[in-house]
């Protein structure tokens, strides 16, 4: 059998909450969450069977407040109740709506407006301006607190709701228990990142959720030796169909990661050996290897390392564990798999830790396809492709022009019911059973997808040529010297064609270690523009970076560390001021 079609036997669910009762059945006794005490700092495990039973009780207590078939939204870091609360909805009380705790405030308010939410459960650091706004909120009725101790007037306490239910279920109460679930219809309400316009509201079902996660269970193996620990946001779809309910699916022991920068401790504590991560947090680790090996002057012994390692691999010797043990510990010493999403990572830096024995999966998704559309298997991957399409799950590219870059497109269970309240939105993307992605891309003569970028995003040049800004900063940030990258065209009038720019931030920890002193402003320009003419070498005439400024101040991004394009274009100074400044430092 060919290797990409490999696939691991997974057993069938209906619905999460048959998902949860498997499991149960499966895992009973075994943790399913591991939870640090606040006070004590003691690791608790939570069973699978403890993990059921509050969320029924969760979900009695809800529906008895009144909140049958309602929106209910969940806002906090990433913790078990959060976990409970979401499964605590979808699985008999109405619909859950997940906030970005990064938010504004008033976004956050302004999204519980759209959503209609009837309630909000949420960590005890948004009570006080949740309970501000409330009365600008006619359709909330509870603001339901995770860290309160007793409930006063419409501000409730989880800890007594879970109480209440259990009573409830106890007197015979069975309204959650029992509720037929309709795995066609909204559970989930999802708001995108909004990274190139205003964020919508998009409507997931039991079945579109269900249906990738048992796609994604046939292409990697875990079981309850496994652990993972949950460093992304869960309101984010990649993190909760994933990073948490495809782990309670395969009997999988989840922890919580603090907060980015106790990420290195929490390895430590959990010692996880399975982790989902962003381009951004792996591409910093990458770094952090080459940059310390360089510094202990040990880069060519690591570099010869990784290549005898590789070798022997191949030769079905495998000492990779043995050799990079040292890295390997600094990450808890466990980690065995990561899966990498929401944006294109460094061919060089997933190269790398595949040859320290860190298998990656990259793949592709988008919240409207809950999300996971395609990955690279774990034997039989391309490090700059996202994969090839789930089990199930057709791809295909719409009108592709001479090289073969078009718009891609998805059918499937995995695919959304549409927009929420937006029809127009909906009827534009949802067209003769596909989804139109907004995302260009092309596929292999191997069936690899390839990401080009997004659709909105394209540089048309005034001589019709389309450039993909995603393809040049790719270029641009394998530069040591450059932490990230954002290009864009500008239409300059008495210019023969469109004129390429980029905003640069430059890694400043690197080059200030690098030359052992602070830069100048007129060094620093010279060694950054060294760097973009490295990357104009490998760019066609037409893509090549004409002009760029730098900035100190890394770019707004969304909690899954993409940039906001449209934020950051829109605070760009005029294309004539930008020219002045390079002009005279060029001089």
């Amino acid at each position: 059998m060919p290797k990409s079609q490999r696939l691991f036997e997974v057993r069938n669910i209906t619905d999460l909450r048959d998902m949860v009762r498997q499991s149960v059945e499966l895992f009973g006794d075994l943790n399913a969450f591991l939870v640090k005490n606040k006070e004590t700092s003691e690791i608790q495990g939570i069973s699978y069977k403890q993990f059921q039973e509050d969320i029924q009780c969760l979900g009695t207590a809800l529906c008895s407040l009144g909140l049958k078939d309602s929106m209910i939204a969940v806002l906090g870091e990433n913790r078990y109740e959060w976990c409970v609360s979401y499964l605590g909805i979808v699985n008999g009380t109405g619909v859950v709506v997940p906030l970005d705790k990064e938010l504004p405030h008033q976004e956050i308010f302004k999204l519980l407006e759209r959503s209609e939410a009837s309630a909000v459960l949420c960590s005890g650091s948004y009570e006080d301006v949740l309970k501000e706004k409330k009365a600008n909120l006619p359709n909330l009725k509870y603001i339901i607190n995770f860290d309160r101790s007793d409930s006063d007037g419409d501000i409730l306490s989880y800890t007594e709701l879970i109480k209440r239910g259990k009573q409830l279920i106890s007197e015979g109460d069975t309204t959650f228990i029992d509720t037929p679930i309709d795995r066609e219809k909204m559970h989930m309400l999802i708001f995108t990142s909004g990274t190139t316009d205003q964020s919508k509201g998009v409507m997931l079902s039991h079945k579109n959720i269900v249906s990738d996660m048992m796609a994604v269970s046939k292409l990697l193996y875990a079981d309850t030796n496994d652990s993972v620990l949950s460093i992304l946001p869960l309101h984010h779809t990649y993190e909760c169909t994933a990073g948490f309910l495809t782990m309670v699916y395969l009997g999988v022991t989840i922890a919580f990661c603090e907060g980015l920068r106790h990420i290195t401790k929490n390895l430590q504590e959990y010692k996880p050996t399975i982790i989902m991560s962003v381009p951004l947090i792996l591409e910093n680790v990458y770094n952090k290897i080459i940059n310390k090996a360089k510094k202990e002057n040990r880069y060519i012994m690591l570099k010869v390392a990784i290549g005898i390692s590789g070798l022997l691999f191949k030769l079905g010797i495998d000492i990779r564990r043995h050799l990079f043990r040292e890295v390997l510990a600094n990450l808890g010493g466990n980690l065995r798999l990561i899966i990498s999403g929401a944006a294109a990572l460094n061919p060089k830096a997933s190269k790398t830790l595949r040859a320290m024995d860190l298998n990656i999966m990259q793949g592709y998704g988008l919240t409207e396809c809950s999300p996971i559309v395609s990955v690279n298997r774990l034997d039989y991957y391309k490090d700059s492709s996202a994969g090839l399409p789930l089990p199930g799950i057709e791809v295909e590219i719409h009108n592709p022009d001479a090289d073969g870059i078009g718009e891609i497109k998805v059918r499937g269970p995995i695919v959304m019911l549409g927009y929420f309240k937006n029809p127009e939105a909906t009827n534009e993307v949802l067209r003769d059973g596909w989804l139109y992605t907004g995302d260009n891309g092309y596929i292999d003569k191997d069936g690899f997808l390839f990401i080009a970028g997004r659709k909105k995003n394209v540089i048309v040049t005034k001589n019709g040529k389309n450039i993909f800004p995603e393809d040049v900063e790719l270029y641009l940030n394998k530069s040591e010297y450059i932490k990230e990258s954002l290009v864009y065209g500008v239409d300059e009038e008495g210019e023969d064609d469109t004129i390429v720019c980029a905003k640069i931030v430059p890694d400043m920890e690197v080059i200030n270690e690098k030359f052992g002193r602070v830069l100048s402003d007129e060094e620093l320009y010279k060694l950054i523009k060294q760097e973009v003419l490295k990357a104009n070498k490998k760019l066609s005439s037409y893509k090549k970076i004409r002009h760029f400024e730098l900035r100190h101040e890394e770019f707004e991004k969304t909690t899954t560390k993409k940039i906001k394009r449209q934020v950051e274009l829109v605070s760009l100074k005029s294309i004539g001021e930008m020219f002045k400044v390079f002009n005279k430092k060029a001089k």
